[in-house]
């Protein structure tokens, strides 16, 4: 892949627009901000800069270009990123040796060809007409089969595979893919999917990355599963995958709010129905990933499915796992006959509607739930009610609102408000929860200094620290580096001292402040260096400039002398020791000269 398309893609695009696709982002001066979508955080410390075509998180340490960007949020390799941003970008990508594809890439190429398959057995076969009647008759319609790929795999034991080997792949291709499964005999690889609905599971990008399959055929109704999905595979995990984030990410964004389906027909009717915000998380509990991926986009969320609190420990986990990323739950019910989402919306439209309207937040759904099942006359009742809510209480930060909760659960219960807080002092705090851990502030300097660690506190600590304030606000106003003068390198450490000097050297020799930097080993990495402790400059120092790097080498030089006293008091020492008075004498000269 040449530079030259790689530059005309960053020509295209503007880091605003690829990240702000996202991450909801918020204009702040020059930048703008948002909740980092690579570590779990409550207040804001990613930033994006257009005017450097970059971004930076100043909680995780993670930042780049929109390449960087793209492979981390999609979790892809530079040659997948390349490919959705040319995508975006309008770029056609020229393949020098169509022979060096990845493995990702044929993968990518064997499901968007499987789908395709897929969709002709739907509108040309026997069975596969039946099939459409059938999605037809659930209130489906044409736009929503064409628009989300809809399929029918026919029931042959290798009609897929024969076709895909046809298109030159292997055999062992397809089963990486998750299409075909080994047999056991040992003779050709037989189709995963036979004689069921088909419906394409899609990346963000929407790109085929797996398929969901639902069994049709009545007599096979007893014998089989009622749906079987694509296996993990290297492109598709179902701990990381929404059905319909692909179309739903521009209207979460939009409303700020995200529904949460349990099933493909219930997402597919939603975005019928005009509630383009719907995903589903398709067979699976909501897992970290899930929420990571969601938090990208907006922090409420309302649940449409199994709410059997009582038992579903997936559930409640679930739940944990939202409320401790700092989501805002709340609960929609459906109608009387425990319906699902898609039928409802068969029905009316506006019964789906009312419901989301009348979402309750997750506490009152906990007593709502838990009072309508169990029997609060009853010693036993008490304790199971108290069992499930009082955890839920415990989890609330704001000790208002626990307050609020435990007098509305004593007086529901016909308890002391007392017992139900010494119960709920008696609870287990809640464990770390895998997946959420903060991860630690990356100190930017150690980038230029190597790896040693930037003490909390302490003399070598803030020094660090202070250097690091000033070659950030060189970066943001290259005209201070003018201010440092050659007698204060020496306040610096080495490989800050040798970087100031390179810069100034072929700054003397003609360059600008890019160009110089440029000049400079591992250029790219240093530019890299100076924009992202440029766009910190801008959010942490705004008002600051040429005074406070004047203050900086003030700090540092006083640093410098109080080190050197410190180290002529303990020379002193030792030569009294010593009896050594004449050194003694020479040591104090020193001494009264520095002070």
């Amino acid at each position: 892949m040449s530079d030259s398309q790689i530059e005309e893609i960053k020509n295209r695009l503007n880091v605003l627009d690829v990240v702000g696709s996202y991450v909801k982002l918020t204009k702040t001066g020059v930048n703008h901000r948002g909740i980092c979508p690579f570590h779990a955080e409550k207040g804001p410390s990613f930033f994006v800069s257009p005017g450097r075509q970059m971004w930076k998180c100043f909680g995780c340490g993670a930042g780049g270009d929109i390449f960087e960007f793209t492979k981390r949020i999609e979790g892809v390799e530079f040659g997948d990123a390349l490919r959705i941003l040319a995508q975006k970008a309008g770029v056609e990508l020229k393949r020098e040796n169509p022979q060096l594809r990845t493995e990702r890439q044929r993968l990518y190429e064997i499901c968007d060809l499987a789908c395709s398959f897929f969709e002709k057995q739907l509108r040309g076969s026997e069975w596969g007409i039946k099939a459409k009647d059938y999605l037809l008759k659930r209130g489906i319609t044409e736009e929503s089969i064409k628009k989300w790929r809809l399929g029918y795999s026919p029931d042959t034991w290798q009609g897929l595979s024969d076709f895909l080997v046809g298109r030159g792949y292997t055999r062992n291709e397809i089963i990486r893919a998750g299409l075909a499964v080994q047999s056991e005999k040992g003779n050709n690889p037989y189709d995963r999917f036979r004689g069921r609905i088909i419906f394409p599971i899609f990346d963000i990008s929407s790109q085929p990355i797996g398929f969901g399959a639902r069994i049709f055929k009545e007599a096979d109704k007893k014998e089989t599963a009622k749906y079987i999905n694509t296996p993990q595979t290297m492109l598709y995990d179902k701990s990381n995958v929404l059905y319909g984030i692909n179309y739903a990410k521009v209207a979460i964004r939009k409303g700020n709010n995200c529904v949460l389906t349990e099933g493909y027909t219930d997402a597919i009717m939603c975005h019928q129905a005009g509630f383009e915000n719907t995903v589903a998380v398709s067979g699976t509990a909501l897992t970290p990933r899930h929420l990571t991926l969601l938090k990208r986009y907006t922090e409420n969320l309302l649940l449409a499915f199994d709410m059997d609190l009582a038992g579903d420990n997936a559930t409640k986990r679930g739940i944990t796992l939202a409320e401790s990323q700092g989501f805002n739950l709340k609960i929609i019910d459906t109608y009387s006959g425990a319906k699902d989402p898609a039928e409802i919306i068969q029905e009316n439209p506006k019964n789906w509607q009312d419901s989301i309207e009348k979402a309750r937040s997750i506490m009152d759904y906990y007593f709502d739930s838990s009072l309508s099942r169990l029997d609060k006359s009853t010693p036993s009742g008490k304790k199971e009610i108290a069992k499930i809510i009082l955890p839920a209480i415990k989890r609330l930060p704001n000790k208002i609102e626990q307050s609020h909760w435990v007098g509305k659960l004593a007086q529901k219960l016909d308890v002391k408000e007392e017992a139900i807080m010494a119960e709920m002092s008696s609870l287990r705090g809640e464990s770390v929860i895998p997946g959420l851990t903060r991860n630690p502030e990356t100190n930017l300097d150690s980038r230029f200094r190597g790896n040693d660690k930037v003490a909390d506190n302490g003399t070598e600590g803030r020094k660090k620290l202070i250097e690091e304030k000033i070659i950030s606000l060189i970066a943001k106003d290259p005209a201070s580096l003018n201010l440092i003068e050659d007698y204060h390198h020496n306040l610096f450490c080495e490989k800050t001292k040798s970087l100031i000097e390179k810069i100034k050297q072929n700054v003397a020799a003609g360059a600008d402040f890019n160009s110089a930097i440029a000049g400079i080993s591992s250029a790219e990495d240093y530019k890299g260096i100076f924009d992202a402790l440029a766009l910190k400059a801008e959010v942490n120092f705004e008002d600051e400039g040429s005074d406070e790097i004047q203050l900086c080498l003030a700090q540092l030089r006083d640093i410098n002398i109080r080190e050197k006293r410190v180290g002529i008091s303990a020379e002193i020492k030792r030569a009294e020791q010593e009896k050594d008075f004449e050194k003694v004498d020479s040591l104090i000269k020193d001494f009264n000269l520095i002070n």
